[in-house]
């Protein structure tokens, strides 16, 4: 679910206008504050196309207004730099689901999984081991990722206690949800 890397962009866009002391209009910073929460709720289940829907109009709502504004009162060159860097974040996302759609030899189709990255903070062992005792199928593939799978409540459990155990530590692992 890459839609985290544009709401960053957009978040930082709106801290840049913050401190240029600009003002942003309250129903702005209220969909970007619903974007963020719509987006962990879609990664913690499987996709919703009302969810997909809603983050699209929220994070379109925040960039026109920003966009609109930034050229009105900063000019066209500050707002090609931000649309660069949202483009970007777009491109990413796209990666990132045509990557969540890959196929995983050996899936049973009727079985949710996830694929974890391991960081600095999280080892794989850690994982591992909340899999474990989640008493979910797993493994480590060679991209050093782990690989859960089971029913969808149980991946859905498994991710809530991961963001549980690990929140505060940002966007530390990467996570990625497949509906078999």
């Amino acid at each position: 679910m890459g839609y985290v890397s544009i709401w960053k962009v957009l978040e930082e866009m709106v801290a840049d206008f913050r401190r240029r002391e600009m003002t942003i209009p309250p129903q702005v910073m209220s969909d970007l504050k619903s974007a963020k929460t719509t987006i962990r709720i879609l990664g913690a289940g499987p996709q919703d196309e009302n969810g997909i829907r809603r983050v699209d109009q929220y994070l379109m709502n925040v960039e026109s207004y920003l966009v609109t504004e930034g050229q009105k009162k900063l000019g066209q060159r500050y707002i090609d730099e931000w649309l660069k860097r949202l483009d970007n974040a777009i491109r990413e996302r796209i990666d990132d689901e045509q990557k969540m759609l890959r196929f995983v030899p050996g899936m049973p189709r009727q079985q949710k999984w996830i694929r974890i990255t391991p960081t600095a903070g999280i080892s794989i062992k850690s994982l591992e081991t909340t899999a474990v005792k989640m008493k979910l199928s797993h493994e480590i593939r060679e991209d050093g990722s782990l690989l859960v799978w089971g029913d969808d409540r149980a991946i859905k459990d498994f991710v809530k206690n991961l963001a549980s155990k690990y929140e505060g530590q940002g966007e530390k692992y990467r996570k990625k949800v497949h509906n078999g």
